[in-house]
């Protein structure tokens, strides 16, 4: 199976006041944390970015989205148009500590599923999600019916809801879904 790591780094960040991937944790950019781990459990990175030179310093392919403006599912889109894998693990580039653990439950969950969407909290997480490279034309009608909801997505697939974690602690799954949209969330990540 070819697996391909995606970071997407869209959005505009007004929430955190700049750009939350190139915030430092621990001497790094965040999104530096996250490529380093997606490389562990996949055989490529690639990041969806529409400004390619400030992510330079990663060595990972770097796509620009083909619908702009379309949020997350255009990302998705990007990396699977542009990507020769048959499965995409998803990260959103302010989830500073995804983890490989993860990533690898979600995949033993695909079988013959299109996606495998991770529930934790009672909440889904689909920019945490597994998808296949099958799904890649149902994306593209939906954002050329300018329908942008990656959720809209999953009544068009065939989509397996993860809400265990088998033996995965509890701590792995609480880091793993964190995500900072906020410069006190980006305070907690750094005591975490």
């Amino acid at each position: 199976m070819n697996i391909c790591g995606v970071v997407l780094t869209g959005g505009e960040s007004s929430r955190m006041g700049t750009n939350k991937s190139l915030l430092t944790l621990t001497g790094k950019p965040v999104i530096e944390h996250i490529t380093t781990e997606l490389k562990t459990c996949s055989n490529s990175v690639s990041v969806i970015t529409n400004d390619p030179p400030s992510y330079k310093f990663l060595g990972t392919n770097l796509y620009a989205d083909r619908y702009p403006g379309k949020g997350p599912l255009a990302g998705l889109e990007s990396a699977i148009y542009h990507g020769d894998a048959s499965v995409y693990l998803c990260a959103a580039c302010d989830m500073p500590f995804v983890s490989k653990e993860v990533y690898n439950y979600l995949l033993n969950a695909l079988q013959d599923f299109d996606a495998v969407i991770p529930v934790y909290n009672k909440k889904l997480h689909p920019l945490s999600g597994i998808y296949t490279n099958k799904i890649l034309p149902k994306i593209q009608q939906q954002l050329d019916n300018d329908e942008r909801k990656v959720r809209g997505l999953f009544d068009h697939i065939s989509v397996n809801y993860i809400s265990t974690y088998g033996n995965i602690p509890e701590n792995v799954l609480t880091r793993h879904f964190f995500n900072m949209n906020y410069p006190d969330q980006y305070e907690s990540a750094k005591l975490l």
